[in-house]
């Protein structure tokens, strides 16, 4: 059993949903987790206000207060992969996360996820992720060290002022044509610009009719017999977004076991990872003024190759 080293926390509604007390309420918002489980956690004093006082089963529900529990899981996967620290100032810190590695907490993780390390081995409390990853996918993720500066790094994000590129790996056709183009050729590029939503199951996306909500620019950099190497640039920040666009293009990313088939679940196989690595980020600091750039040294595995072009722009 693995118990989170830090408590989760969640808002009550601000109108009651029909809840008599607090277990009422947990079992309706986490039906998966049985009625049981909740009333052994409330025994053994898990759960409990915001600020410390622990609750019971029977504790009246009180409209948006804030309650914390911590997460459980039976056996948490372990990743034998380590990160690395980029960068790190007074604000923010930068670091460089393997495949496999989750950015947060989620699932069977609680523990073993980017975050926690990092909060751990830098004795950061107040550490948080200011945008994520997919775990399958490894690379750079920006985390705020202070409460106070927060906002002003989510608002890069938010605005569309944070520069990112990524390096991925696809099967090439057979024909090396795409979208009855051309034979592929290194150099070429694509802007994708569609809309995105969700799919089933929910954690999948799709491309539907609609207002443009996901553009990309995917530029094909050098190929090696049937695979090919490609920067992508995204410009939005839908989930699975860039795995999807490239499906798009009839070039799915090496190992990607959600598109275009979605795999059954199974153990994981560390000698596929997704080939997809958030590679360079790049933004003005909105406290120092200073323009930052950062590049990972991570290499995708299935390509041995130095990419000639490099990235660009």
């Amino acid at each position: 059993m693995s118990i989170a080293n830090r408590a989760s926390e969640i808002t009550l509604p601000p109108i009651n949903p029909g809840c008599a007390n607090l277990l009422e309420f947990l079992c309706l918002q986490f039906p998966r987790i049985s009625p049981d489980i909740w009333q052994q956690r409330f025994a053994q004093g898990k759960i409990h206000w915001f600020g410390g006082e622990v609750v019971k089963a029977d504790t009246a529900f009180s409209p948006s207060r804030r309650l914390c529990y911590y997460r459980e899981v039976t056996a948490e996967p372990k990743i034998p992969f380590r990160e690395t620290l980029v960068y790190q100032d007074e604000h923010i810190l930068v670091a460089c996360k393997p495949h496999f590695l989750p950015v947060t907490p989620g699932g069977d993780y609680v523990n073993e996820c980017l975050l926690e390390r990092l909060k751990q081995q830098h004795q950061l409390p107040d550490l948080v992720a200011v945008h994520r990853l997919d775990r399958e996918t490894a690379g750079l993720v920006l985390f705020s060290k202070k409460p106070a500066s927060r906002a002003a790094y989510y608002q890069l994000f938010a605005s569309g002022q944070i520069q990112k590129s990524y390096l991925a790996v696809a099967a090439l056709p057979k024909s090396q044509s795409v979208e009855g183009r051309s034979q592929l050729t290194p150099g070429q590029e694509w802007l994708i610009e569609n809309r995105l939503d969700k799919s089933e199951p929910r954690f999948l996306m799709q491309q539907v009719a609609g207002e443009v909500n996901a553009r990309s620019q995917i530029r094909l950099l050098d190929m090696d017999q049937q695979l090919g190497l490609f920067q992508l640039t995204p410009f939005t920040g839908k989930t699975h977004q860039l795995r999807v666009h490239m499906l798009g293009l009839g070039l799915p990313l090496l190992y990607d076991k959600y598109y275009p088939t979605l795999l059954p679940k199974q153990a994981l196989d560390f000698s596929e990872p997704l080939q997809l690595l958030a590679k360079s980020l790049s933004f003005t600091d909105p406290i120092s003024g200073k323009m930052l750039q950062f590049c990972s040294e991570r290499q995708l595995q299935s390509w041995q190759k130095t990419p000639a072009a490099g990235l660009s722009g």
